[in-house]
């Protein structure tokens, strides 16, 4: 991929979604010029702004232009004017669900200079990576009501899993951890199987039997209650994690403020299959009430869009941009929350450009 131009569709979003959408794509045209190659951006105006005005959220067409691309950059999406869920659901998750997106990676690393909550912790400490199964359990959408607005209402909720999806998400994270080969080598399935004693049994089979296929790699398991004690008190033991879609959703937010917070976590909504296509994004929200105010962290988009690189052919060039950004959050910024960074948005995205080298 690297010798032909990398086509990537920007969906900057709503609120201060293309204010940091702005900044990653400086680090993208930055980088291209140090390290030759070529790229081309088509900005879709699609999320809140476009559904008020249109009802559409995804375009008649929409998933073929995206199929055609060889990433998404997604900036934020969440329209103050728009109830909540409306856009989540009509964008987000209709793109990881339509473009099989199956692995959700987040990684959970503390930079230099950044905060975390654990007292006496730093960089060296917290640095492991979740892999969240993205396109089965509780977010399939399967359930009802019965006597829906009376007193004997009942909702059903129903979690779907299936042996290809546990399988290809497992698989992908072994060899995700043998990649990283870090020194504990080890990948940790998060489940509660002593509870979830269908779904989650066929998560811990199919683990069992595919880690037979992966020697070199140490396994672990931890029920998910404990997984969260255990990520607060010692963060330092974790490698990979392989996990559900609903407990990856929630303990990569835990994971995001152990980072210093949504302003810095970045995460990836992968298809790895030939021709598939997938979405990087900033984890933050569109946090409308500071938008166009030039105060919002970019360094989220910034990381999302050195993970777009690594994973689209480009692995130098998005290693050179963590590099930059772990020199400006390590020497320059004094906070990473809005207002507090010691200089604005647009600075802070030179400032990672300055730092390339």
């Amino acid at each position: 991929m690297a010798s032909k131009t990398l086509k990537i569709a920007a969906i900057p979003g709503d609120g201060t979604g293309p204010e940091v959408t702005a900044e990653a794509l400086k680090l993208l045209a930055a980088v291209a010029k140090i390290d030759g190659f070529t790229y081309d951006v088509e900005v879709l105006d699609w999320g809140g702004d476009r559904y008020l005005k249109t009802g559409e959220i995804i375009p008649e067409g929409g998933l073929d232009l995206l199929r055609g691309k060889d990433a998404i950059f997604l900036g934020a999406i969440g329209h103050p004017q728009v109830a909540p869920g409306i856009l989540e659901k009509g964008l987000l998750l209709d793109l990881r669900f339509k473009l099989d997106q199956y692995i959700n990676l987040r990684p959970v690393k503390l930079l230099p200079g950044v905060e975390t909550p654990l007292a006496g912790r730093g960089p060296k400490d917290i640095d492991f990576v979740v892999v969240r199964e993205n396109t089965e359990d509780l977010y399939c959408g399967v359930g009802g009501y019965l006597k829906k607005g009376t007193p004997d209402e009942v909702a059903v909720q129903q979690a779907v899993y299936t042996r290809k999806g546990c399988e290809r998400c497992i698989r992908w994270a072994f060899d995700y951890t043998r990649q990283r080969n870090s020194p504990k080598k080890t990948l940790t399935l998060v489940a509660k199987t002593n509870v979830l004693t269908y779904g989650h049994d066929l998560w811990w089979r199919t683990f069992q039997e595919v880690a037979k296929d992966y020697p070199d790699v140490k396994t672990d398991y931890n029920h998910v209650d404990a997984c969260c004690m255990w990520m607060v008190k010692n963060p330092d033991a974790y490698d990979v994690i392989v996990t559900t879609n609903m407990f990856g959703d929630i303990i990569t937010d835990l994971g995001g403020i152990l980072q210093g917070g949504m302003g810095v976590a970045a995460g990836a909504n992968l298809n790895p299959d030939q021709g598939g296509v997938s979405m990087f994004e900033p984890m933050g929200g569109s946090a409308p009430k500071y938008t166009g105010q030039n105060v919002i962290n970019p360094i989220a988009a910034i990381n999302a869009m050195a993970m777009l690189l690594e994973h689209s052919g480009h692995p130098v060039s998005g290693g050179r941009i963590d590099r930059a950004v772990a020199q400006v959050t390590g020497t320059k910024m004094k906070s990473q929350a809005a207002g507090r960074m010691g200089y604005g948005t647009r600075e802070v995205g030179d400032l990672v450009v300055a730092a390339l080298g």
